[in-house]
């Protein structure tokens, strides 16, 4: 069975992907600084697309009640993201204090367009923390229960 990350979430790392590329093409400081979390978030976000997004496509199936023996196939992804969580995590630390070099930069340069970039990046990661991580691991718990 193919898991398909949600549509609202793959958009938005699309989303991201293109303002920091934008970012990167600036001269000086704020260019410098976004290549620097370029070089850190792009592996994160190939491990996000690969097996923490994925299994959030089950999400609204799992919360109708529809389990199907086809979606047991997603566990070695959720069990991969449960594992590799604390550097998952280390991985947001490290972006976020790159971004917080490039909201130095953009504001010593008045370029608030990529002090709000970082800001939504910033976001981006608490809420994987926060809600998308640990929803991507329960729908494996609720699965291995079922």
């Amino acid at each position: 069975m193919e898991f398909k990350i949600p549509h609202s979430l793959k958009s938005e790392h699309e989303e991201l992907h293109a303002e920091l590329a934008r970012a990167t093409r600036v001269k000086g400081k704020i260019g410098e600084s976004a290549k620097a979390v370029a070089e850190i978030l792009h592996p994160h976000f190939m491990k996000e697309e690969e097996y923490a997004m994925p299994p959030l496509g089950l999400l609204s199936s799992v919360a109708e009640g529809k389990v199907t023996d086809e979606m047991k196939s997603v566990l070695m992804m959720t069990d991969r993201l449960k594992s590799e969580l604390p550097q998952m995590l280390d991985e947001h630390k490290a972006i976020i204090a790159a971004l917080r070099l490039l909201i130095d930069a953009a504001k010593k340069e008045n370029k608030m367009e990529y002090v709000h970039f970082a800001d939504k990046l910033i976001s981006h990661a608490k809420n994987e923390e926060e809600v998308l991580y640990p929803a991507s691991i329960l729908i494996g718990e609720y699965l291995k229960l079922k």
